[in-house]
């Protein structure tokens, strides 16, 4: 009964308050992030832009987000970062909270969004087509120069959003792309974000998040052959992780 009168209650500020700050937060976070662009490069731009838009916007929601396993990332090593999808919200968790340089792998359909279509672009994320495999994977494949110095490349491996909080099945995109570019993999949890922002919904709550960071698993070994029980291998990490961590509901 709490949880529904809160939901209520909820509900004027969502409207009136988070959605206008969301959309004003955008504009000005895309504008600095192409400043920050000519001024310092794209690696300053992602950290300052992309990780400052993401925490404000967990903070007017609010979300409280834990982490756990920071001590695994090795300073300026680079890694292919696999994550589970539970919700829109994962954006602002990882770019917020996972604390490394990082590019995104993208549909290729944001970037006709105004504004901040060009600031992906300019800020050195990678925007591919899911209908054309071959193409898509060249596309990550050009992307090995800015995978260095600790520089990262973020992929969701399920390729969409869970509605039920379960694991979908992993592409295989991230896992080749790791054991082309001899890089490992830094699986990562996601937790409790489908009770924030279920997928498919508008239904924004706020509430708390865990990211676990979990050991980077090395590709070394593995290939075309065996590429399947890599894939298990991290997946099974992933969702090892979100049972862990799993709060129920209040």
């Amino acid at each position: 009964m709490k949880e529904k009168v809160f939901h209520i209650l909820y509900q004027p500020y969502k409207w009136l308050i988070f959605i206008p700050l969301f959309g004003l937060s955008t504009v000005f976070f895309v504008f600095l992030g192409i400043v920050v662009v000519f001024l310092s490069g794209p690696d300053a731009a992602n950290r300052i832009a992309g990780r400052g838009w993401a925490r404000f916007n967990c903070f007017i929601t609010p979300i409280k987000v834990d982490v756990v396993g920071r001590a695994n990332i090795v300073e300026r090593q680079s890694y292919i970062v696999v994550a589970n999808h539970q919700s829109s919200f994962d954006i602002f968790i990882l770019w917020g909270f996972l604390g490394i340089d990082a590019r995104w792998v993208m549909k290729k359909e944001l970037r006709k969004v105004p504004l901040f279509g060009l600031a992906g672009k300019m800020g050195g994320n990678i925007y591919i087509d899911r209908s054309d495999r071959e193409g898509a994977y060249e596309s990550l494949k050009a992307a090995r120069k800015i995978l260095v110095n600790g520089v990262s490349l973020i992929m969701l491996p399920e390729g969409t959003r869970s509605r039920d909080g379960r694991i979908g099945e992993f592409k295989k995109g991230a896992f080749s792309m790791s054991i082309d570019l001899d890089l490992p993999l830094l699986p990562v949890s996601i937790v409790d974000t489908k009770y924030i922002l279920p997928a498919g919904t508008y239904d924004l709550t706020p509430g708390r998040a865990t990211l676990v960071i979990h050991e980077p698993v090395s590709s070394e070994g593995y290939d075309k052959g065996n590429l399947d029980e890599l894939i298990s291998k991290v997946r099974g990490v992933i969702q090892d992780g979100v049972k862990r961590y799993a709060k129920p509901r209040a």
